[in-house]
């Protein structure tokens, strides 16, 4: 009878395993909570600038415990700056370690601008599979509360291998920032399907 039990426990969990992340219907990428390196995929992530030597544009990256989306853990603060008399943009990036996406149907990511230092309203958002190959979306509404962004992925533009992503990146770009110094909070990155 304990032989029994021990097989059909076994059986249940490689079955319970091998369609598990199947049957999940969100993968989350990034949630911040655990306050360090990596991602909830396993990936690393940070902040970056096109001249990291141009010292009038930069972007820098810190875990937030206090402005969060949820009651526990943290967020990540960009605070960002492309008020520059160069051509300027920056932001923050993450590796995705060739996950596929491909059974998935929208990319989620909430954001929160700072009402005090100011930000931007408009920033990119990409998905790339190789530095050649990339897909991008606007998000266009960023407020000063909380505000779940839903992005279809098939309403991202351009040629990254969906099925390959190497790396999730947030753009803000001189020529498009509502605000060209800023602050806006980012937390709970995932794909839905």
């Amino acid at each position: 009878m304990k032989r029994l039990a021990l097989i059909i426990f076994i059986v249940c969990g490689l079955m319970l395993w091998m369609t598990g992340p199947s049957l999940a219907k969100e993968l989350m990428i990034s949630d911040f909570d655990s306050g360090a390196k990596p991602s909830n995929v396993g990936g690393d992530f940070g902040s970056w600038d096109k001249d990291p030597t141009d010292f009038t544009q930069t972007c820098t990256e810190t875990f937030d415990p206090i402005v969060k989306h949820g009651n526990s853990g943290f967020s990540m603060r960009i605070d960002y700056d492309v008020d520059s008399p160069n051509p300027a943009y920056n932001g923050f990036w993450g590796k995705l370690n060739n996950f596929d996406t491909s059974k998935f149907k929208s990319l989620v990511i909430w954001t929160k601008g700072d009402a005090e230092s100011g930000y931007t309203k408009v920033f990119k958002v990409e998905l790339k599979s190789s530095p050649l190959e990339r897909s991008i979306y606007y998000i266009t509404n960023v407020t000063d509360q909380w505000m779940k962004h839903t992005i279809p992925l098939d309403k991202f533009s351009g040629n990254a291998n969906l099925s390959s992503l190497s790396e999730f990146v947030i753009v803000f770009e001189d020529r498009i920032a509502t605000q060209k110094e800023g602050t806006i909070w980012i937390d709970d990155i995932y794909f839905i399907k």
